[in-house]
């Protein structure tokens, strides 16, 4: 349900706390971890935090108020969540005003929420994704009365429209258009943690892309665990093409995908539209093995995946593609990871982000027999990285001598290619010049290209 903050408590929660602490120098210190999703989230609760009398601090020792937002998708983040919730115990104890609080996809699993509840007892309260504007009902508790509160499994499927947001970049914005998964490959925690698939209603989605254009955005990402499977009053592909037509210089990307939603539709209208949506699109593949596929419930074929990358590549010349790669999903043989590394000389991914497969407590592969052994994944991680690194550069190389459009993400002081941009197929790209570009498009011809990133000189137009 597509509900307006103004039709619950949590503006009259904010009042109540920005009561409580005006006059005093109050300060949030935001940790995020994980996708963008989360740094979406983020963006929330920084705006949520400004109208209860909070300002942003990037010094913990500072802070009043401490958020970690958190990600599940890896045994690792957890571990790597916990030891950084675990350093804040001693400040609580010189501060026992602080509020620590644990929010994002950890927050939604039980375990976690036992654990947090019995070992970190310096933490107010956990809240899980899917409810973040609670947020200030469970702070305004954390400081009026001694109970901590855990909030998790609590899935309402609403979706809350009108909250601030306080973006990290005043030339890129991270806009969801929709939440939660209905997938449930079976290595994945998301559809446990994030809940079923929501969208925005378009209107509410538009309007936000307008005030950001209008407010001199020049890259706006539209978000969603499985972007292209929003559905509302309108589908995605007209929800692109509805945005592309807003006046403007701007450029629209979108991530991430799932290739069971990639219509002909969607991909005709990136065609259509190529001087405002990026001709860049995250495809994750996870594994070149029809068999593996089938195990990890991904719902299409390596088949599938090939006739869509050549109606991509067809449709949109120089588009770039990126996927995500899984090593060592249970019962992967030799053959199997084989078939991965064919699939990569096959397709020739402009980028792909790999990584070992984590068994994650609560999904169908932790349970499954034929666990592969670490060293196994590590060296098969190693094979395949090196075979990336060959095409990334082959990819990578047609760019010399080009002129390519970026936009300038930061300018550094202290080295010759101190420019850091992305062209719009989103290609890394370092060349020399002021801060007077960032935020701002420029054109940059290319003399040398690496795996990672490009290397050029501005020059005047394209």
């Amino acid at each position: 349900m597509n509900i307006c903050i103004k039709d619950t408590n949590i503006e009259e929660c904010m009042r109540k706390v920005e009561e409580i602490n005006r006059g005093a120098d109050k300060k949030i210190h935001i940790i995020t971890l994980g996708c963008q999703q989360n740094e979406a989230d983020s963006e929330k609760i920084r705006g949520m935090a400004y109208k209860m009398g909070y300002s942003l601090t990037d010094i913990p020792e500072e802070a009043d108020f401490v958020v970690v937002n958190t990600c599940a998708i890896r045994r690792h983040a957890e571990l790597k969540a916990l030891s950084i919730v675990g350093r804040f115990k001693p400040q609580k104890k010189k501060n026992p005003s602080l509020v620590v609080a644990l929010v994002g996809c950890m927050a939604a699993e039980e375990h976690i929420a036992a654990l947090i509840k019995k070992s970190y007892s310096h933490v107010s309260f956990t809240l899980e994704p899917t409810m973040i504007y609670k947020l200030p009902e469970l702070l305004f508790k954390a400081l009026t009365d001694n109970r901590r509160n855990f909030i998790y499994g609590s899935d309402e499927g609403n979706i809350v429209e009108g909250i601030d947001v306080v973006r990290n970049s005043k030339h890129r914005a991270w806009v969801s258009v929709m939440y939660g998964c209905n997938n449930f490959c079976s290595y994945c925690i998301v559809p446990y943690v994030r809940g079923r698939e929501r969208s925005r209603d378009s209107v509410a989605v538009i309007e936000e892309c307008k005030d950001l254009i209008s407010r001199g955005y020049k890259e706006i990402t539209l978000l969603g665990q499985n972007v292209n499977s929003y559905k509302s009053d309108i589908d995605f592909a007209t929800l692109l093409e509805r945005i592309a037509n807003i006046e403007g210089e701007f450029i629209l990307r979108f991530m991430t995908s799932h290739p069971k939603d990639v219509s002909d539709r969607l991909i005709e209208v990136i065609g259509k539209y190529e001087k405002k949506i990026a001709p860049h699109f995250h495809l994750p593949l996870q594994s070149g093995s029809d068999r593996i596929l089938s195990l990890m419930n991904r719902t299409y074929d390596t088949a599938r995946f090939l006739s869509i990358v050549e109606k991509l590549r067809n449709t949109v010349p120089g588009i770039a593609i990126t996927t995500d790669i899984i090593v060592g999903f249970p019962t992967e043989t030799e053959e199997d990871f084989e078939e991965t590394l064919s699939m990569l000389s096959t397709v020739k991914f402009d980028m792909v982000y790999s990584c070992i497969y984590s068994r994650r407590e609560g999904t169908r592969a932790d349970k499954m027999d034929g666990q592969i052994p670490e060293d196994v994944k590590s060296e098969r991680m190693t094979r395949l990285l090196r075979l990336q690194d060959d095409i990334a550069i082959s990819r990578n190389a047609p760019y010399v001598d080009t002129v390519q459009k970026v936009l300038v993400d930061s300018v550094s002081e202290e080295t010759v290619n101190n420019c850091t941009a992305r062209t719009l197929t989103n290609k890394l790209v370092h060349f020399s010049a002021d801060s007077s570009l960032i935020g701002q498009f420029a054109y940059v011809k290319i003399n040398r290209a690496g795996p990672f990133m490009l290397f050029g000189e501005q020059i005047k137009e394209g």
